[in-house]
Parts: C-alpha cells; structure tokens; sequence
C-alpha cells in the first residue's frame, strides 16, 4: 500500500483514498451568476495545469501530462445538477466522489501527494447525464511539512 499525503492550501481542501472514494472535505457552493460550470475551476499562480476539460455530461475519461518529481497532484471539480461525480486517478490508485446539487455550482479541490504522482497518467469521471461538470488537473508544490 502506497502512503497517501492530503494537503490544503488557503484556498483548497483535499481528500483522496488509495483504493475507495472518500467524501470531498470542502465544497464551495456559488451562484450560477458567479461561477459557471462551463469554465473549469482555476488553479492558484503557483500551480500549473496538467489537463483541463470544459463543461460536459455524463463519464470521459481525460489523460493528464507528466510532472516534476516532488510535486503534487491537484484536480480540481466544478458540478452542477443532482447526482454524484466519481473521479479515479491512475496510475496512482486515488479517488473522491462529489455530491452535485440542482441550481447550485458546486467546486471541490484535491491534493495528492503519493508515490508515483509525477507520472502521467488518466482521470476517469464517471457522471449521470443530469448532471453537467468540469475539470482542471494541475501540479503544485506539496504544503509545507507534508513530506
């Protein structure tokens, strides 16, 4: 079993398990006039982006660029609709799920520091049709004392 490093920065909350989902730690709900499901969630300008995808329906799975050995692994989720967003992470084995409300943009933030991480790899999302999302994956540094 792979040890598995969570870290939060000001304005991310993780969570992520090795082998089964785990209920995202923090949601952001926003009005539709403020954040759009359409646009992917922003990473912060110390981060950088490793794949992004627009607003979309139902499953996809979307591929994501190698990193810098020592860096984290961040995906980001803007949802909208009723239903739930699985989300897995290979190689590295981790996934979160998040809850998506009707009328209400909802955005959750994941960290993931474990070995492997840097690698490239795939984000599977798997989604009903009623619900609408969007996704950046990025790179950042781990949160200070993490490792």
């Amino acid at each position: 079993m792979l040890p598995l490093v969570v870290a939060c920065s000001p304005d991310h909350q993780d969570s992520g398990e090795t082998s089964e989902p785990a209920a995202p730690s923090k949601s952001e709900s926003a009005t539709p006039a403020r954040e759009s499901v359409k646009s992917p969630p922003e990473l912060d300008g110390t981060e950088t982006i490793a794949g992004r995808q627009s607003g979309t329906r139902g499953g996809r799975i979307l591929e994501y660029r190698k990193g810098q050995k020592g860096q984290d692994l961040i995906v980001a989720v803007r949802c909208q609709g009723k239903g739930e967003i699985k989300v897995s992470l290979n190689p590295v084995k981790a996934g979160f799920s998040l809850k998506c409300v009707d009328g209400e943009v909802t955005t959750n933030y994941n960290q993931v520091g474990v070995t492997g991480v840097e690698k490239k790899g795939t984000v599977s999302v798997q989604a009903s049709s009623t619900v609408r999302w969007s996704l950046t994956i990025g790179r950042g540094e781990p949160p200070e004392g993490a490792r």
